[in-house]
C-alpha cells in the first residue's frame, strides 16, 4: 500500500500533467478561442505562474492598445508616430545595443558622434579646440529633450558656480550657499519644472501677453542679476508654436554682461523648433551664430522624426560647459566620457535619427516642413472663417503665416460670444469623431511656489484655448476631415450644450460631481452617454462653474511634456 508521501507525490504529478495538458491545448488554439480571453490580463496583481504562447501575448498587447486613442489622429502631441519598415528594422537593431558601452560598440557610437556633428553644423556651431583635436563637437544623445535640458542647465549652473566663487573668493563649500537663478518664460516645458526642483535653482519667471506669446527682451533684462546662470529661449513654445526673439535677447545679454562683468549665457530649448527653424527662410539668427548662445537642445522624436525617447544637446564648446558634467567611465573594459544622466540605454533612437538624416537629407527635411506649414495654413484658414451671430467663432493665437513658427494652429473660442461651453468641452466633443485635440486652461505651475498662476500677464487662468500640432503624418485629406469635424462639433454644442441644476441629475451623476462613493443600485441605473454628459454644465451646490465634461473627461495637462 502506497504511503501518504507517495500519494502526495502522485497528486502533484497529476497536477503537473493536467497543467501541461492545459498549456498544450491552449498553445494549439487561436487566441480568441482560448480561455485567455476570459482573464483580465491588465488587472492581474499576481506574477503569472506559467508563461503564455508568444502570439497570445502579442495579441493581448494589440487588443490593449486598440482601446487607446488613435496615435495618428492625436494632434495634441508633437511626437512622431509613423515609420518606414526599414526604419523599424533599424530600431530593432538598436534594441540589443547598450550605447553606454562605447568600448564594445565603438562603431555604433561613431554614428552617435556623426549625428552630433551633423546637428552642430545644422545649428552653426563653431569649430572649438576640442573639435579640432578629436573631430567631435561637444554634445550627447539623450533620452528625449528632458534629459538634454537638464544637462544643459547643469552645465550652466556649474559654470556659474566656478565663476561666482572666483569673483567673490569663495570656497567650494561657501559658494554652495548661494542660490542661482535662471530666467525663463511661463510657457516652458515640464522638464524645466523638474530642473528647478531637482537642481535647486530659482526660476525667474517672465510672463508674456496672450497676444504676443513670447518673452520681451526688456522683461528679460529686469530679471537678470549676478546669480543668473542663464536665460532659456524657447524656439517654438508648445502652446502656440511661437519662437522667442533670440536675436534681440542675445543683444540684451551681451550688453548686461559687458556692463557688469557677468557671464550670463543663453540656452535654446529647441525641443520642437530646432528641427524646423533651420529649414525655414527669412528667420533671424537664433543658434550658435549668436555669441551668447552656449547650448541647444532638441527632441529628435518630434520634428526630427526619430522614435520616442530620442533627444540631443549640443554645446558651443567643451571648456567651461560640457566638461562640468562629463564622467569618465572605465569599468566596462575601456575609458570613455559619459555626459548623460541616464547610463544604460538602447541605441534605437540614435540609429533611427541617423537613418532619418540620411533618408531625408536637407532638402527632404525642408520639403517636409514646407508641407506641414501648408497644411497648417489650411486648418488655420478654415477655423478663421467660421462665424456665429456675425462674430468670428475663434480668436487665433498662433503666429500665423506672417512669421516663422512651428506648424501649430492655436486658438480659443471667441470670448465675445459668451458661449456656455469651453475649448475643453470642444475637445471632448471632437474626440467623439476619434480626433484628439488638446484643450487646456491658460495657467501654469510656478516652479518656485508650486501654485497655479495665470500663464499670461493679461489673461485670467480660467480662460481656455486649444492647439493642433500638424505632424508629418497629418495629410491634407486628414486635415479636411478634421476641419469638418470642428464645424460639426461647434454646431452640436450650440444646439445641445445647456446648464442644468445639480438636483436634477441622477443619483449616480450627483455622486460623481460631488466625488462621493456610488452604491451598487445607483450604478445599475446608469446609462448616460458621453454626448449627454457633454451637453450640460452643472450649477448649484459646490459644483458651480464646473462642467460634467470637465469632471468626467478632462485630461491632465501632460501636453507640456509632449
Amino acid at each position: 500500500m502506497a504511503s501518504e508521501k507517495e500519494m502526495d507525490s502522485v497528486k502533484e504529478l497529476d497536477k503537473r500533467v493536467a497543467t501541461l495538458e492545459h498549456l498544450y491545448s491552449a498553445n494549439g488554439l487561436p487566441y480568441h478561442s482560448s480561455e485567455y480571453t476570459e482573464t483580465l490580463q491588465c488587472h492581474t496583481s499576481k506574477f503569472p505562474e506559467y508563461g503564455m504562447p508568444a502570439r497570445h501575448v502579442h495579441q493581448i498587447i494589440v487588443d490593449t492598445h486598440a482601446m487607446d486613442e488613435n496615435e495618428r489622429l492625436n494632434t495634441s502631441s508633437y511626437v512622431n508616430v509613423v515609420f518606414e519598415p526599414e526604419e523599424l528594422e533599424v530600431a530593432k537593431i538598436g534594441m540589443s545595443i547598450n550605447l553606454a558601452d562605447q568600448t564594445v560598440y565603438p562603431v555604433t557610437y561613431q554614428l552617435h558622434d556623426q549625428v552630433i556633428n551633423l546637428l552642430a553644423k545644422l545649428w552653426n556651431c563653431p569649430d572649438s579646440d576640442t573639435f579640432l583635436e578629436n573631430g567631435v563637437h561637444a554634445g550627447a544623445g539623450t533620452v528625449g529633450s528632458t534629459e538634454a535640458c537638464l544637462l544643459a542647465g547643469l552645465a550652466l549652473k556649474f559654470r556659474w558656480r566656478e565663476w561666482y566663487s572666483h569673483r567673490h573668493n569663495l570656497s567650494p563649500h561657501e559658494v554652495r550657499r548661494e542660490v542661482p537663478n535662471m530666467v525663463i518664460t511661463t510657457m516652458f516645458q515640464a522638464c524645466w519644472e523638474k530642473f528647478f526642483k531637482y537642481m535647486d535653482v530659482e526660476a525667474r519667471i517672465v510672463k508674456p501677453s496672450y497676444e504676443s506669446m513670447v518673452i520681451s527682451p526688456e522683461d528679460v533684462e529686469k530679471q537678470i542679476d549676478e546669480n543668473t546662470i542663464g536665460v532659456v529661449c524657447v524656439l517654438g513654445n508648445h502652446y502656440s508654436g511661437h519662437y522667442d526673439p533670440v536675436h534681440e535677447i542675445d543683444a540684451v545679454v551681451n550688453r548686461v554682461n559687458k556692463a557688469h562683468g557677468w557671464q550670463v549665457g543663453i540656452h535654446i530649448d529647441g525641443a520642437s523648433g530646432a528641427f524646423i527653424a533651420p529649414f525655414q527662410e527669412d528667420i533671424p539668427p537664433w543658434d550658435f551664430r549668436l555669441p551668447s548662445v552656449l547650448s541647444i537642445s532638441a527632441s529628435g522624436h518630434k520634428f526630427g522624426e526619430s522614435v520616442c525617447g530620442t533627444g540631443w544637446v549640443v554645446w558651443r564648446q567643451r571648456e567651461q560647459l560640457s566638461e562640468h558634467i562629463a564622467i569618465s567611465v572605465s569599468y566596462l573594459g575601456g575609458n570613455a566620457d559619459s555626459y548623460t544622466l541616464n547610463f544604460s540605454r538602447p541605441a534605437s533612437g540614435i540609429l533611427v535619427q541617423y537613418y532619418k538624416i540620411l533618408r531625408l537629407g536637407f532638402r527632404g527635411y525642408k520639403a517636409k516642413v514646407s508641407h506641414q506649414m501648408h497644411i497648417t495654413k489650411y486648418l488655420r484658414d478654415r477655423l478663421r472663417v467660421m462665424e456665429k451671430d456675425g462674430e468670428k467663432r475663434f480668436v487665433m493665437l498662433d503666429a500665423g503665416s506672417d512669421q516663422p513658427c512651428l506648424p501649430v494652429v492655436a486658438a480659443m473660442l471667441n470670448p465675445k460670444l459668451k458661449l456656455p461651453y469651453t475649448d475643453i468641452d470642444l475637445q471632448h466633443t471632437i474626440s467623439d469623431d476619434r480626433w484628439y485635440v488638446c484643450g487646456y486652461h491658460m495657467e501654469y505651475t510656478n516652479p518656485n511656489t508650486g501654485e497655479e498662476e495665470d500663464l499670461f500677464d493679461n489673461m485670467d487662468a480660467s480662460q481656455t484655448m486649444f492647439r493642433i500640432v500638424v505632424k508629418s503624418n497629418l495629410t491634407m485629406t486628414m486635415a479636411e476631415n478634421l476641419a469638418n469635424v470642428f464645424e460639426r462639433a461647434v454646431a452640436w454644442l450650440d444646439e445641445n450644450f445647456r446648464e442644468v441644476e445639480l438636483d436634477s441629475l441622477s443619483p449616480l451623476l450627483q455622486s460623481v460631481m460631488k466625488q462621493t462613493p456610488v452604491s451598487p443600485d445607483q450604478v445599475a441605473s446608469r446609462t448616460p452617454t458621453r454626448r449627454r454628459l457633454l451637453s450640460a454644465r452643472v450649477v448649484g451646490g459646490d459644483t458651480s462653474a464646473s462642467t460634467l465634461s470637465g469632471r468626467m473627461f478632462e485630461r491632465t495637462q501632460s501636453h507640456a511634456a509632449c
